[in-house]
């Protein structure tokens, strides 16, 4: 098992999943929370006999697998259905995630969750890395990535936590409104440090902060 756990979180279309890359470029493990969320309700899994027990059979797709829009209509408006599933999902992921991350090899393995800062999950790992651009570069991603409005990209981002909010809990931050160039250099720089603080410092619980302050 590895002896450090980075988070590594950001806003939507910062980039996450470019950093992600890089650092698994180096051989380092990603454990992702949306890649989990999706395999822990494939068919067989126990979860989504769960999900079927408490929702029905309409909570599947004539495949036998979750119908995920049907099932978020189901919840949308219905605060007790909404808690109902995350009983059942938030368990099932985080003993997936955790079972990923005592499997992974190497010095250190980062596991990816967009929603770090929104759940608290900072007592779960060592340090935190935020994948960081302005609100503007944010704006103009989504609207070219996704084909939306400026105003439905806005909305997608006050629907997560604020940029401060993020900064305020990071251990470590990369700025990803550069080139590729600038990205690069930052991944090495963070890579080589987490080796060494892999290294030098003893296994320890998640939440435990390393203390060098160090960006």
């Amino acid at each position: 098992m590895a002896d450090l756990i980075i988070g590594l979180t950001g806003g939507i279309a910062s980039g996450k999943s470019t950093v992600a890359r890089r650092f698994a470029d180096r051989g380092i493990a990603v454990v992702d929370a949306d890649e989990v969320s999706r395999a822990v309700v494939e068919p067989g899994q126990p979860a989504l006999a769960r999900i079927v027990e408490a929702f029905g059979e309409g909570a599947l797709d004539s495949s036998g697998r979750l119908d995920r829009a049907r099932l978020r209509e189901t919840i949308f408006s219905d605060p007790g259905q909404r808690r109902r599933l995350e009983q059942i999902l938030h368990p099932a992921i985080g003993a997936e995630m955790a079972r990923r991350i005592a499997a992974a090899p190497g010095p250190y393995v980062i596991m990816m969750v967009p929603l770090l800062a929104e759940t608290g999950g900072r007592s779960r790992v060592h340090r935190v890395l935020v994948v960081d651009v302005p609100e503007e570069v944010q704006i103009t991603r989504l609207m070219e990535r996704d084909r939306v409005s400026r105003e439905q990209a806005r909305a997608a981002l006050d629907a997560q936590a604020a940029r401060r909010q993020r900064l305020a809990i990071a251990d470590d931050v990369i700025e990803n409104d550069g080139g590729v160039d600038a990205l690069e250099r930052q991944v090495e720089a963070l890579h080589r440090l987490y080796l060494r603080l892999a290294r030098e410092q003893p296994a320890r619980d998640p939440g435990v902060r390393s203390g060098s302050g160090e960006r």
